[in-house]
């Protein structure tokens, strides 16, 4: 991808030329390379080379045009600028989105930081590997139908006419496994695992192989579980995967749009215990995916969404805070329509006054490793859901799988719910987030 520099020079020139004065442009580069393997061979290996551009351009009437591209180059830029310009005069009227204040605000770090690429010759050997110690584990481990690594390296940017000029670039690697058991007169039993780093080398194959492995074998003797209300524990994903559905909660686009479940008067009020803080922190030093700037220059930054159980913060574009009178949070990404998304969820026990609880000694709690079909299973402008999930019943430390089940319930009296958040944190790939103890949750058995 050209630097930021040319980028810059060649915008400056293209919009020159067509009497353009107001214009922004993000943009990114991405080069990925992932493989998949099936019994000790290659199943499929891909390679891509993506890059897209948004181009934002403000006529003299101060009305908006929105184009994008995936071509990078000079003849690309040019022509998305002037469809973008001749799309402005089409441009709605109402709330028409700016450049954001802080477009040229000092960033809070510089991320450069990338690593080669292993050739796909490497990364096959190593996922060939870990499918054969997955195999090798247990006997009734037949397959490991899903898996993958992959390796990425990302560019992005963005600019306005009023020269502001930003980029970042950075390297992920990830793998993904899920194993599945067959055994006579037994259903089959699944599970999987994640791991992400910034390096291939770094990576911790061997962790996501022995979570993968420990999960898989402790579904292997499941029963069923009686419908009831039970106390029950969340790991740190499933409470994450229910936070990201209901996310709306602190999203200042939904607000606006009436989609969520908050409205412009609820900060300051309490929806959850005491015991529950979270914050949103792109820049947290457990984030691999970091990121400096969203889609319109914002620098990124902690937002404090729950602030002892108090709603303390929403998440902000340009557009959002200059309509609720707050400032950006650097959460915008660029569209047709300017969006708002969270970036690194970070959950965490605002004081120690939960109970005193463990799994080592806790009877009879149900704990929820896995939540599934959230697409379907999740009324987000009603707050309520009902999802099957993968788990054990824990009494005194020994756990026995839980052969299908779902919880249901609303989300809001969840959060309320609450009577511990542990004070050890674990790293998923939404955030850092300890297990949630909840008391009088719904699970329907078979």
């Amino acid at each position: 991808m050209p630097s930021i520099q040319e980028l810059t020079a060649t915008a400056q020139e293209s919009a020159k030329k067509l009497g353009i004065q107001k214009y922004d442009i993000y943009g990114s580069a991405v080069d990925e390379t992932s493989v998949q393997v099936d019994e000790g061979e290659p199943k499929q290996v891909k390679a891509s080379q993506r890059s897209s551009i948004t181009v934002r351009v403000w006529n003299e009437k101060n009305t908006m045009g929105v184009a994008s591209t995936t071509d990078i180059d000079a003849e690309g830029l040019e022509l998305a600028l002037s469809t973008a310009r001749e799309a402005s005069y089409f441009g709605v009227k109402d709330h028409t989105p700016d450049f954001s204040p802080e477009a040229t605000a000092a960033l809070a770090r510089s991320l450069d930081d990338k690593a080669p690429q292993a050739p796909v010759t490497a990364l096959v050997e190593k996922l060939v590997g870990a499918e054969k110690a997955l195999l090798d584990a247990h006997p009734a481990i037949k397959g490991v139908p899903y898996n993958q690594l992959a390796q990425r390296d990302i560019d992005r940017f963005y600019l306005n006419s009023e020269r502001a000029a930003r980029s970042e670039g950075a390297t992920y690697s990830s793998i993904y496994l899920y194993s599945k058991t067959e055994e006579d007169g037994k259903k089959p039993r699944s599970a999987g695992a994640f791991r992400i780093h910034r390096s291939l080398e770094q990576l911790d194959v061997a962790g996501c192989i022995q979570e993968a492995q420990e999960k898989t074998i402790s579904h292997l003797n499941y029963e069923k579980v009686k419908t009831g209300k039970y106390r029950v524990v969340l790991s740190p994903d499933a409470f994450l995967s229910l936070l990201g559905a209901f996310s709306n909660l602190f999203n200042a686009q939904s607000i606006l749009d009436k989609q969520s479940l908050s409205t412009p008067e609820s900060l300051g009020s309490a929806i959850a215990s005491p015991l529950l803080s979270v914050c949103d922190d792109a820049l947290h030093p457990d984030n691999v995916a970091v990121t400096t700037f969203d889609g319109e220059g914002t620098p990124t930054r902690r937002v404090s969404l729950i602030t002892e159980g108090v709603l303390s913060g929403f998440l902000h574009s340009a557009g959002t805070a200059k309509r609720l009178n707050a400032q950006p949070t650097g959460h915008a990404n660029l569209g047709a329509k300017v969006t708002v998304s969270p970036h690194f969820y970070h959950v965490f026990a605002a004081n120690d006054k939960g109970e005193n609880l463990s799994l080592e000694t806790a009877n009879h709690v149900i704990f929820v490793d896995e939540l599934h079909a959230l697409h379907a299973g999740v009324q987000s402008l009603q707050g309520s859901f009902s999802l099957p999930f993968d788990g054990w019943m824990v009494n005194q430390g020994e756990k026995v799988s839980i052969e299908s089940a779902t919880i249901a319930g609303d989300f809001r009296e969840l959060l309320k719910s609450i009577i511990l958040v542990e004070p050890e944190a674990e790293l998923t790939p939404a955030g850092v987030c300890p297990r949630i103890w909840v008391e009088g949750l719904s699970i329907t058995g078979e």
